[in-house]
Formats: structure tokens, C-alpha cells, sequence
């Protein structure tokens, strides 16, 4: 995939970092001068100027870009970064802090594809973000355990049923939730799950595949 990164600062380099790991084609942009030659030199193309810029942005060739994500600490900057990108129809990942106020979180929340919190993800959320999809590992644990998000979707089979009743394989958990475009949680005992809710799950590697058929309704990978 072909990405763009708003802010080369600890979050957005570590993202691009992750990404370009991973083989995916990354431009960051970046306004402060030394930043932007650290990212040079870690062998990134940079477009050094402001990220609210559409001109800037443009340099980026967003038509071709599959995503962009304001990463900067300043959430005007990311805001504006993001709709420039969804002019071009990129998919957008918005970076904000936690301290905002829900009122301020829900306002940008609609306009953007997705909101990360790096400050509790990390790069790592940021990167899954980017990348899109509903069912996401985010953190390898140990060598077995991975950390898993999962978006409940429409035909899921556990939609309406309580967190605690969830029957999922003896080495897999749900161990957070929470509503659409709200913080996980450890669920309360009666917490009802609902489409569009967002489960974080411990899993062994090999259970994955039928975590995923049992919180989404899709077919388990055949063993190999």
C-alpha cells in the first residue's frame, strides 16, 4: 500500500518505521527542518512544508495515496491534513490526544475514517489504522499470545448477547469493549454487545481463526 504521514515526530516515524518494515511505500511530511532530515535519512521521501497546506499535500500525489494520517501533536494540523487527503480519497486516520473533550472527540470523529490515540496504542494502532480492516492484531505478547481487536459487524453471532456469556476457545479472552468511538473497558457483567462495538482479545496464535469466525460469523481458516 501506498501511504502518507502527517509529522515525523516520536509517533508519526515510528508509524512510518513499522510500515516501511512491512513493505509498504511510505511519504512523510514533515515542517520542521531537522525532522525532516532525520526522515530522509532513515531513507523516507519527504515533502518538508506545513501538513494544513493543500499545496504541500499535494506534493504527496494523495490521488495514488491509499491513506493518510495527520500524526503531528497538533490536532488542527492532523484535522486539516485529513480533509485535504479525503478530498483526494485517501482514507483518513486522525491522531488526538486524550485529554480532548468527548464533545470535541465526537465533532472530528465524523469527518475522519478513524481516530488513534497513540498515546495508549502506540504506533502500532496507528499502523493497523492506516491499514483499515475490522480485525486487527496489534501487539505480539509472547512468542504464542497476540493482542487482538475486533469490530463487531452486522452478521456477527454475538451481537445482543452479554460479554460474559461469550464462548470462545480455551486459550482466547475478551479482556476489554467498548462502544463505537468510545475507550475499551473491562466489560461489566452485563455489558450487551452491539454492532459496531470494539473487542480487544488475548489469544494464542492458534486460536485466531476461530476467534474471528465465532465475534464476526466468517468461516475458520482450514487447519494447515
Amino acid at each position: 500500500m501506498r501511504l502518507v504521514i502527517v509529522g515525523a515526530g516520536r509517533v508519526g516515524l515510528r508509524t512510518a518505521r513499522i510500515l516501511q518494515e512491512e513493505g509498504h511505500e511510505v511519504t512523510v511530511v514533515e515542517n520542521d527542518a531537522e525532522k525532516a532530515d532525520r526522515a530522509r535519512g532513515e531513507g523516507f521521501m519527504v515533502v518538508e512544508g506545513d501538513g494544513t497546506s493543500e499545496e504541500i499535500i499535494e506534493q504527496t500525489d494523495p490521488e495514488t495515496a491509499d491513506a493518510i494520517g495527520g500524526l503531528t501533536g497538533d490536532l488542527n494540523v492532523n484535522f486539516a491534513a485529513c480533509m485535504i487527503g479525503k478530498h483526494h480519497g485517501c482514507r483518513t486516520v486522525l491522531r488526538i490526544d486524550e485529554d480532548y473533550r468527548e464533545d470535541i472527540y465526537h465533532k472530528f470523529a465524523d469527518d475522519v475514517d478513524e481516530v488513534v490515540y497513540p498515546e495508549r496504542l502506540g504506533a502500532a494502532g496507528a499502523k493497523t489504522a492506516l491499514l483499515g480492516g475490522n480485525f486487527n492484531v496489534i501487539a505480539d505478547l509472547t512468542e504464542q499470545l497476540q493482542l487482538t481487536t475486533v469490530v463487531v459487524p452486522d452478521e456477527s453471532p454475538v451481537v445482543s448477547e452479554q460479554v460474559s456469556t461469550v464462548e470462545l476457545p480455551e486459550n482466547a479472552r475478551i479482556y476489554a469493549h467498548g462502544r463505537e468511538h468510545e475507550q475499551m473497558t473491562i466489560p461489566l457483567p452485563n455489558a450487551t454487545i452491539e454492532v459496531g462495538d470494539q473487542l480487544a482479545v488475548i489469544a494464542d496464535q492458534t486460536a485466531l481463526s476461530e476467534v474471528r469466525r465465532r465475534l464476526q460469523g466468517e468461516p475458520a481458516e482450514p487447519a494447515e
